[in-house]
This record gives structure tokens, sequence and C-alpha cells, in this order.
């Protein structure tokens, strides 16, 4: 049986029992693999742009028997995906601009699935700020520390653009709030996520010591670090109020 690493086995959790998922950049297909081997799904399109991966992703499906059952495809993002095709579609390990890329010229694709799991390499705030301001609710986040790096994974839905982004965003209506809840996580915050407590903490101390640093050594005005600094602070000091500082552990 395929055995996944920490991050991709959370980003295959958030995938539920359905007919068919597409993988959006595949790599070597051990996502869509282990969704059929173990009964996830009945059936998966593996999709990458580059020949290299997918011919990988093929030699992985042969490799246990599944040739039938999990297809193939050359594709940029979700062009190769039909509207209504795939009930959930993965798109996982890039980064958030990338992924924002794939979602609009894919947007037919993405919004007739009934789940996304997503899992954006970088610049996840704004990520989260694209779907609500797109129409897509997030259903469930997790996230995942793996060698040394912090992983959020994100489940949404499209909800109808006539669907205030506020409301999407778990009823958050003033801008501080919304702005706290696209960078950090919704849900995140909501559960408490022992995880996310982690993430907050350690970011606290490497602003903490970049700042002492920049006023202690600064050989030229840093005035607008130093503000932008104090500003991601004050966002991470709100987030660890919401989660609970006391019961982080590192």
């Amino acid at each position: 049986m395929i055995q996944l690493s920490k991050r991709l086995q959370s980003v295959a959790d958030f995938v539920e029992n359905c007919d068919t998922m597409a993988d959006v950049g595949t790599d070597h297909g051990y996502i869509p693999v282990y969704l059929v081997l173990n009964r996830k799904v009945k059936r998966a399109i593996a999709m990458d742009v580059n020949p290299g991966p997918l011919q990988r992703a093929e030699e992985h499906i042969c490799q246990y028997g599944l040739e039938h059952t999990i297809e193939t495809r050359l594709s940029d993002g979700c062009f190769a995906l039909k509207p209504g095709e795939a009930d959930a579609i993965v798109i996982a390990g890039m980064g958030g601009a990338l992924m924002q890329r794939i979602l609009e010229q894919g947007e037919a694709a993405a919004k007739a699935a009934q789940r996304l799991v997503l899992q954006p390499q970088s610049e996840a705030a704004a990520f989260r700020q694209f779907l609500f301001g797109h129409g897509y609710r997030i259903l469930a986040e997790d996230m995942v520390l793996e060698d040394g790096k912090y992983y959020p994974i994100i489940a949404a839905q499209y909800a109808g653009w006539e669907t205030d982004a506020a409301a999407l965003c778990c009823g958050q209506e003033n801008q501080e709030g919304f702005r706290i809840a696209c960078k950090f996580g919704p849900l995140l915050l909501a559960q408490r996520h022992p995880t996310l407590k982690k993430y907050l903490v350690c970011q606290q101390r490497q602003k903490r010591k970049i700042l002492e640093n920049l006023k202690e050594n600064a050989r030229q005005d840093a005035t607008e670090r130093i503000q932008e600094l104090n500003f991601q602070l004050e966002d991470i000091e709100q987030a660890l109020k919401i989660v609970g500082r006391k019961e982080t552990v590192i």
C-alpha cells in the first residue's frame, strides 16, 4: 500500500468519498493512486502540464495495476477537464498565485466541482482573499508541520457570486477581522488549531528577532521595514489571542 508524506496525507484526507477526482499538477500521481487504492474514489484523472511528471505518474499507476481506473492527461491547469467531470479537484504543492491563475482559467470546472482541495505553498493570505472574493466558501482547513515547514490545506466550494465575501469568511464583517482570517485561516483560528499556534509563536519570535537586529544594526533608514514588522506582529498578537497562547508548545 502506498504511504504518503504528512502533507500529502492531509490533502488526501480532505477528499471525501466520490465518484471521480482530478489531481491538477499530479507530479508522481501519489494522491490519485492512494485514493483509488483506499476506495475513496472510483476513478481519477491525473493531470500535469509537463510530460516528465506525467510519465512518472503513469509508471506509478501501472505499478499498482490502476491503468484502467486512473486516466492521465497533459494539461495546463484545468484546461483538459470538462465542467462536472470531476466531483473533487485537488490542486496542491504550488504557489498561491499559480493556483489562483488555475482557478481563474479553469473557472467552469472549479465552480462545478463539489469540493476543491487546495494546498498553497506560499501567499496563503492573498489566496484565501481571492477565494472569498470570487464566491468560494472554505469548508474545512488543516495545517501540518513537515520538515520544518508549515503547510495550510483548504477545502472549498463555490457558493455563488452573490454571496458577500465577509459572509463567506465566517461572518467577519470588520476589516481587521477579515484580514486576520485571510492571513491565518478562519477555520484554523476558530478551531484553535494546535499547529497554527506553533506557527504563530514561531513567526512572532522570528519577527521580533529581525526587529531587534534592525533597530540595533541598521546602517540606513529602516523606518518603513520596522513599521511593516510591527504591523505583522500586531496581526500575530491578535491571532494568538484567538487561539490562546497558553496552550501553545514548541
